[in-house]
C-alpha cells in the first residue's frame, strides 16, 4: 500500500517521518519531496484557454448596464440626450465594477494567510500499518492525504512468482 500525504514546510513533517520510523518503517519506504513553488503572479485577466473561476467582468457588465440604462433614462430630461448620458453611464459602470472587483481582489489576497502544499510524503507501508500511519501524519499537521491500494501490482508479482 502507498500512503501519500500533503505537508506545510515546518517541523511536523520531520517529526512524522521520525515517529514513522519509530513504527518499524525503514527509510528506504519513505519518501518526502519538496514541490516547485510558482514563480510568476496568476494573472489577473481570464483567457480563452485558461480561467480560475474568479472573473473581473460580472460586477462589471452588471454595474455599466444599471448605469447605462439609467443614463438612457434621465438623458431625456438631460442636455445632451439619452444616447450620450447612456454611453457615459456604461463607461462609468464599466469603470467602477472593475475598479470594486480590483480592489477586492487586492484585499484577500492581502487579509488571508493562503495555505499551500509544500512537500508531499509518500509511504510504503503494509495494510495492517495504515491506521498508525494515517494516526501519525493526521497528529502532524498534515493538510491531505491518500492511500492507494496496488493489489493489481501485488497479483502481477506473486502470479510471475508461480510460474517461475
Amino acid at each position: 500500500m502507498l500512503v501519500i500525504a500533503t505537508f506545510e514546510n515546518s517541523i511536523f513533517i520531520e517529526l512524522a517521518i521520525t515517529a514513522l520510523q519509530q513504527k518499524g518503517i525503514s527509510k528506504e519506504n519513505i519518501l518526502a519531496a519538496p514541490l516547485d513553488k510558482r514563480t510568476e503572479p496568476r494573472q489577473l485577466f481570464d483567457t480563452i484557454h485558461q480561467a480560475d473561476g474568479f472573473s473581473m467582468f460580472d460586477g462589471a457588465t452588471i454595474l455599466g448596464t444599471c448605469f447605462m440604462l439609467l443614463g438612457a433614462i434621465y438623458g431625456y430630461v438631460l442636455k445632451w440626450g439619452p444616447i450620450i448620458w447612456g454611453i457615459i453611464g456604461a463607461l462609468f459602470g464599466i469603470l467602477l465594477g472593475f475598479l470594486i472587483k480590483y480592489f477586492m481582489l487586492k484585499r484577500s489576497k492581502m487579509g488571508k494567510k493562503n495555505i499551500t502544499s509544500e512537500i508531499v510524503l509518500m509511504i510504503r507501508c503494509g495494510e495492517h500499518q495504515w491506521e498508525a500511519v494515517e494516526k501519525i501524519l493526521w497528529e502532524n499537521t498534515a493538510l491531505g492525504m491518500t492511500r492507494v491500494k496496488n493489489n493489481q501490482r501485488e497479483n502481477k508479482v506473486k502470479s510471475e512468482s508461480t510460474h517461475q
